[in-house]
């Protein structure tokens, strides 16, 4: 039998990026450099380069227009950039599943919210009762939260052999575990909130839902949109990572094609015998691009967010986070167990 559904033309450059992109979609391979990234940043935390190696994670890097600096360390661009990135590629996945999901029933979506709040409540007990009189009582909140990235991680040396229910319930957990501890840091530990920047992003936060509601397609207008809510909250005190968040469960579900609407678009095309001309270059071109445009659209916003920073979000960010939250003290082997992020900055609270 012949095949008719053959693939692109192979290029050189194929054999190069094609074995990368495989490697990208193994699920395992991520948490398998995430504890690689581990192992590296513990040996060079402990190695005679320790002054070079933390030195390096505070370069300055940024953009400087007259009175406005927008100058971060490398350290922020990371802990509050990319870190934004990820947890907005998680919180697609949470409103995909929130809303066409097995949480789409608020009794199951209860169930992760509830253990998020026990996760964060009985640790900060426990801690009050044995601190307290003790002068390092004001820490309490570094209990609370969860490290995300690492719990991914974790889960995906483990595959397809992790249940999809149970994956879906760490994963609800840990937003939600992370989001109260991200709002329990801005605001029981930050200093004087800019309630300008802070109102200023919410304002964009609305200008995104407007725009949505008005049917804007362009990703630009989505990006620039924002990267101004993102700047705004990190002006403001508050934690930037939050704005990923926010920015992800207000992405649509809904998709713009209907599949019956593909169909005939596709149809169209297709109809068009190979090789006929009697409709002219310019009509089969506009046909195509509006059959490329309809099969992308096929697809919800959400959905396509989540295929194309995944592989990306998966690898590089986690990678970049565990090797610059370097270990610190004696406490980090117990941080690796309970994957308590914010034990990192114990030291500073």
């Amino acid at each position: 039998m012949i095949d008719t559904h053959q693939g692109l033309p192979h290029e050189a450059a194929d054999s190069i990026t094609k074995p990368f992109a495989r490697f990208l979609k193994i699920e395992a391979a991520a948490g398998g450099l995430l504890l690689l990234a581990v192992l590296l940043a513990l040996g060079l935390a402990n190695s005679p380069w320790q002054e070079g190696f933390l030195s390096f994670w505070e370069t300055p890097i940024g953009l400087t227009f007259g009175s406005l600096d927008f100058t971060r360390s490398l350290r922020h661009w990371i802990n509050d950039g990319l870190m934004t990135l990820f947890f907005f590629v998680l919180s697609l996945e949470l409103k995909r599943e929130l809303v066409l999901g097995e949480l789409r029933n608020p009794r199951q979506a209860a169930l992760p919210f509830a253990g998020a709040l026990g996760g964060m409540v009985v640790p900060v007990s426990l801690y009050l009762a044995l601190m307290s009189g003790q002068p390092g009582i004001h820490g309490w909140g570094t209990v609370m939260a969860t490290d995300t990235a690492f719990v991914i991680g974790c889960l995906a040396l483990f595959g397809g052999r992790i249940p999809p229910t149970l994956r879906l319930f760490l994963l609800s957990l840990a937003i939600f575990d992370d989001v109260g501890a991200i709002l329990v840091v801005a605001f029981g530990y930050g200093e004087a909130l800019n309630w300008s920047a802070l109102g200023l992003g919410f304002l964009g936060i609305g200008i995104v839902a407007g725009a949505s509601r008005l049917g804007i397609r362009s990703v630009p207008v989505y990006f620039l949109l924002g990267a101004a809510v993102w700047l705004c909250f990190d002006v403001s005190g508050v934690h930037a990572t939050i704005a990923g968040v926010i920015l992800g469960l207000m992405t649509p579900t809904r998709i713009w094609v209907s599949d019956a609407r593909l169909r005939e678009i596709l149809g169209r095309v297709l109809a068009v015998p190979a090789g006929d001309r009697r409709q002219g270059d310019a009509a089969s071109h506009r046909d195509l691009r509006q059959a490329g445009r309809a099969v992308t659209e096929s697809l919800s916003p959400v959905e396509r967010l989540e295929m194309m920073l995944h592989p990306w979000v998966g690898f590089a960010i986690r990678l970049c986070c565990k090797v610059l939250f370097r270990p610190r003290g004696p406490l980090f082997w117990a941080q690796l167990c309970c994957g308590e992020a914010f034990l990192n900055d114990c030291d500073s609270l």
